[in-house]
């Protein structure tokens, strides 16, 4: 007899990829466990190609359909890993027992007002787990999960010849400003390295890009706002190292077992959502020691002190140090 499972993550792509370990440990451990997702309909190719979900469910603008579709799969236990008034909603018309993630919204506002710290000292991977821990789910320990659907990736063709002997993929995006690295950083890195880079981001970051790659024209390429969810994934999975803000493609290149550098502004690893288990040699480049970081549990568009400490103070020459020492490949000359 199954045992219906639905895991609710309504958005957005980092916590999203973050509850795979979830969906694997259920589908895993339970016996006879089919596993059911809700979330956006524009997080859907996020999932679609995971084997461990046996049907994904999609929130529009309005909740009442939703409802009334998952009224007729005869749920057995709802995971509630996203815990807001719309998930609450879903549980209260299914009414069957339900496990919540906490989000710690009074110990990240501690820690953003006064910078008392009494975030406990796990990522929010091993928290979400232990939403599921009644079911004596154990962490297997293989990290995040992400599938490229077959035919989604990105042709490698499209490249320039000089890119398919390595390339560096700089995740330039973030949903803030305060989360992204400042233009004259990324210029001063590309400078100083001699491989090839290809940007990634989103819509909002396609301009900025392409003030970077013509900067180094033959050495960087634009992609950003020009690639799908999956082929920026798979972007990443072929590339050398991955450069990245605190963002969503960072968590997809933690899945996909990547060489990491991150740069933190005003966020920070502490509030549990750093890269998990990405590859060995990945490292985290913050500014220590600043009163005001962090600002945000999320970000604003402009650095309230003004002076944009935690980004424009990032070292450059420790970022180029790494990736010096990281990037493998040899390049023909």
């Amino acid at each position: 007899m199954k045992t219906r499972f639905l895991i609710i993550r309504f958005s957005s792509i980092g916590d999203i990829i973050l509850t795979t370990p979830v969906i694997r440990g259920l589908k895993q451990q339970v016996e006879d466990a089919e596993i059911h997702f809700v979330t956006k309909a524009k997080y859907v190719p996020l999932l679609k190609a995971n084997p461990w979900i046996d049907q994904i469910h999609v929130l529009d603008d309005k909740i009442t359909p939703l409802l009334e579709i998952l009224e007729k799969e005869e749920i057995d236990y709802v995971i509630d890993l996203h815990h807001n008034i719309r998930s609450g909603q879903v549980k209260r018309r299914l009414n069957v027992p339900a496990f919540s993630f906490s989000k710690l919204n009074f110990e990240k506002w501690l820690m953003v007002n006064f910078k008392v710290n009494r975030l406990p000292h796990k990522h929010i991977v091993d928290r979400y787990l232990e939403t599921v821990s009644v079911f004596d789910i154990a962490n297997d320990g293989k990290g995040l999960d992400y599938f490229i659907p077959e035919g989604e990736g990105f042709d490698i063709r499209k490249l320039p010849p000089n890119f398919l002997s390595g390339y560096i993929a700089f995740v330039i995006g973030g949903t803030y400003a305060t989360k992204r690295l400042p233009v004259d950083t990324i210029l001063e890195i590309c400078s100083k390295i001699p491989f090839p880079v290809v940007l990634l981001g989103g819509h909002h970051e396609e301009e900025t890009g392409q003030r970077i790659a013509e900067s180094h024209k033959g050495k960087v390429i634009n992609l950003a706002g020009k690639t799908t969810i999956n082929e920026s994934a798979s972007l990443i999975q072929r590339a050398e190292l991955v450069l990245t803000n605190d963002t969503g493609l960072m968590h997809i290149a933690a899945a996909l077992g990547k060489k990491i550098l991150s740069f933190w502004g005003n966020t920070i690893p502490e509030f549990g959502m750093s890269p998990y288990q990405p590859d060995p040699e990945s490292k985290i480049l913050q500014v220590d020691g600043l009163k005001c970081r962090p600002c945000s549990k999320l970000g604003f568009e402009k650095c309230p002190k003004k002076h944009f400490r935690c980004m424009n103070d990032i070292p450059t020459d420790q970022a180029v140090h790494w990736i010096m020492k990281n990037f493998k490949t040899v390049q023909a000359d």
